[in-house]
């Protein structure tokens, strides 16, 4: 197992567990602490690549593999599985289950409350949202995040609207918009998307 590396530039706060062989390059700020904090700990198991600029608040719980890109951005009190990779200047916010080998690309915004299951594949400047009604006085008492079942992918520039579950293996095309809940097994394509046909591997 090769040593852990921290860049001489990086800053790391208290209460963060380092793994074993995790590489932390220069000007990551690693276990930010955020509103509210009461002490939990910021957890990075071994072999993460955590590349420049990154950063990533306290009370997240990620596992080995990790992978980011530079200048990713990643709240407070996620669970990240094992093998996980998040792009360059993509946007992770608090409160998310993002489960084991989950891909997410460049640019990608996840909000709050948004679950990932196991294999799950987001493509570029893909967006998920959870605000039915963007800036109501109830609106954050009402975040309802998307629900991604196993090995679903979407393709780059799709949006998901709030609370849409998608069904595992299916297959959103590049640049659909989410609008309701989408069946196991299919691809979905358009603004609304909609059905074109079966997953066939």
């Amino acid at each position: 197992m090769p040593e852990t590396t921290i860049a001489p530039t990086a800053v790391i706060h208290p209460l963060v567990q380092l793994g074993q062989g995790v590489i932390i390059e220069d000007f990551c700020i690693i276990g930010v602490p955020f509103r509210d904090y009461d002490g939990q700990p910021t957890i990075i198991g071994d072999c993460a690549i955590i590349r420049s600029h990154t950063v990533i608040y306290a009370g997240n719980h990620i596992g080995d593999g990790f992978q980011a890109g530079h200048k990713a951005n990643i709240r407070e009190l996620n669970n990240i599985g094992n093998d996980v990779s998040i792009g360059t200047l993509s946007t992770i916010e608090h409160h998310l289950k993002i489960g084991d080998r989950v891909r997410i690309h460049s640019q990608v915004f996840l909000p709050e409350y948004t679950i990932l299951e196991a294999d799950v594949w987001i493509g570029p400047h893909a967006v998920l949202t959870n605000a039915k009604f963007p800036h109501h006085p109830d609106a954050k008492a009402e975040l309802r995040g998307p629900y991604l079942e196993a090995a679903v992918r979407v393709g780059a520039n799709a949006t998901v609207l709030p609370g849409v579950r998608i069904g595992a293996r299916s297959l959103i095309g590049a640049g659909s918009v989410v609008t309701s809940d989408i069946p196991p097994g299919i691809i979905a394509i358009g603004n609304p998307a909609r059905y074109l046909r079966d997953v066939h591997y």
